[in-house]
């Protein structure tokens, strides 16, 4: 019987012969005739037997089941959700922190108590879901990332073993010898890494499910680049990053002709690697299931003729979400334009300089303990938000806020301290935390647009109507600020509780 079970086998086989892209990391076949797992993509033919055929929800069910990674479709690097029919909240969760490194340090007791269950129903929720266990999928991922850096860089293997979070090198041996059955030096059959021009420098392929809306991303972005720690320009998105090893310079742009994005990383240590890639995929939410984002959207009146019009709309990130709370406070009853100005003032006083005057990227984010200590009075910010910037401060460095722990959880938190509404907390859920539905319910772009004559809906009717948007109503935000921009509504947009953000 298929480890798939939840999966209807018959619609499987028949996405299996079509190869369609569309199917592409939304499961994976194993042929027990030759013990290699593949994508539904796989170019290899003749096509496997049907007696010989087994589906699996992920990869890692795969490679729990002892089958081996096909080398020429790289089901390692499909981009994808964790399962076809979905997971529950908490395992969503789960997969969350773990593609964030939870697992790197720490253990599957404490990954459980984040997302608040015990460890035996994590791992129960788990295979069910997914096939195989939190500590499978970890593994999954660090060998992943490790085929990744042996394709496309130069790398010796005992960088790509400390990148990949592997503690020894025999260790890395082992598992990649188990995983592809063969020795990491053997999987390395072509010069790597030709696009980099620095020896600190390394290039990594982010793949993504097309269709992918590049443009609004960039556009998002670019609106709202802080001057300092960020650059947006035709060639790309560029950025300093805080590391836990010291600090990174990252470019990303678009593939062409290829449904991938490419990172450029300069600086950051070998062990750092994984957090950055981690961060960039979250940031420019290349997880996303368009399809099935608009199979859920596209039948309501409002949002139908949107997601036909920008079809890959994505939810455009920021790398941290102390930044993005900063951000929010800071813009408040602003303009795009003022608050990420205001918050380039901040960056400058409080920020750590990385280089010279003249040069786009000169700063680094302030961290908590940095924004707690500095003096942020005299260029335009009122004393009420100055006292909320540095009650967040204080409470993120106090870790009596953990930014990275479970979003409803995180919000109520939020929405605690001063000047943070339920609204603001709701924007860096949507954000900052990767949640596909949060939703800011009293915004006043989203009742406008929801609105069939002048005056808004009431945020009540709104969220009313939202639940049928679920679970992805941060999407259906997204689709209703882009069309405002577009010109489907003339309002002036602001950061007030109700208005977008910087």
């Amino acid at each position: 019987m298929s480890a798939a079970t939840h999966l209807d086998r018959r619609l499987l086989e028949r996405a299996r012969l079509s190869r369609d892209a569309r199917f592409d990391g939304r499961f994976f076949i194993a042929v027990t005739s030759t013990g290699i797992y593949c994508r539904p993509v796989c170019p290899a033919s003749p096509s496997p037997k049907r007696a010989n055929v087994r589906y699996f929800p992920s990869a890692a069910a795969a490679a729990e089941a002892g089958f081996r990674p096909c080398l020429r479709c790289r089901p390692e690097a499909a981009p994808g959700t964790p399962a076809w029919s979905g997971t529950s909240a908490a395992v969503r969760r789960a997969l969350r922190l773990i593609q964030e490194g939870a697992l790197d340090e720490s253990s599957v007791e404490s990954l459980a108590a984040r997302v608040g269950l015990g460890p035996r129903h994590l791992h129960r929720l788990f295979v069910q879901h997914l096939g195989a266990s939190a500590g499978a999928v970890a593994m999954t991922r660090r060998l992943q990332f490790a085929k990744h850096l042996i394709d496309d860089t130069s790398l010796s293997m005992t960088h790509v073993a400390l990148a990949a979070g592997f503690g020894s090198l025999r260790r890395f041996n082992d598992a990649l010898r188990k995983a592809y059955g063969r020795p990491p030096r053997e999987l390395r059959t072509r010069t790597a890494n030709t696009a980099a021009r620095n020896a600190d420098e390394i290039v990594l392929k982010l793949a993504y499910r097309p269709p992918y809306d590049w443009k609004h991303v960039h556009g998002f972005l670019a609106a709202r680049a802080v001057a300092g720690i960020e650059h947006v320009d035709r060639r790309g998105y560029a950025r300093t990053i805080g590391l836990d090893h010291g600090h990174a310079l990252v470019h990303v742009r678009p593939v062409p002709d290829r449904h991938e994005l490419e990172l450029t990383v300069r600086g950051a240590s070998p062990k750092s690697l994984l957090q950055v890639a981690s961060a960039a995929r979250r940031v420019f939410d290349l997880g996303a299931d368009p399809a099935l984002i608009a199979a859920t959207l596209k039948s309501d009146p409002l949002l139908g003729p949107l997601v036909r019009k920008r079809p890959g709309l994505r939810v455009p990130g920021v790398w941290e979400p102390f930044e993005c709370a900063v951000r929010a406070i800071a813009g408040q009853q602003v303009t795009v334009a003022a608050g990420r100005t205001l918050v380039a003032r901040i960056v400058a006083r409080a920020g750590r300089r990385i280089g010279p005057d003249g040069e786009a990227l000169t700063h680094l984010f302030p961290s908590p303990h940095e924004l707690a200590a500095a003096d942020l009075e005299g260029f335009g910010i009122p004393a009420a938000r100055i006292a909320a910037l540095k009650a967040l401060a204080r409470a993120v460095a106090d870790r009596r806020i953990d930014l990275g722990g479970d979003p409803d959880q995180v919000v109520a938190a939020l929405a605690e301290l001063p000047g943070i509404g339920s609204w603001t907390a709701q924007y860096i859920a949507l954000r900052a935390l990767g949640e596909p539905d949060a939703f800011p319910a009293a915004d006043i772009v989203l009742r406008r647009m929801a609105a069939s004559r002048v005056a808004m809906v009431p945020t009540r009717d709104l969220a009313r109507r939202a639940e049928a948007w679920r679970p992805w109503r941060s999407y259906a935000v997204l689709y209703l600020w882009q069309a405002a921009t577009d010109g489907a509504s003339r309002l002036k947009r602001t950061d007030e509780p109700g208005g977008s953000l910087t």
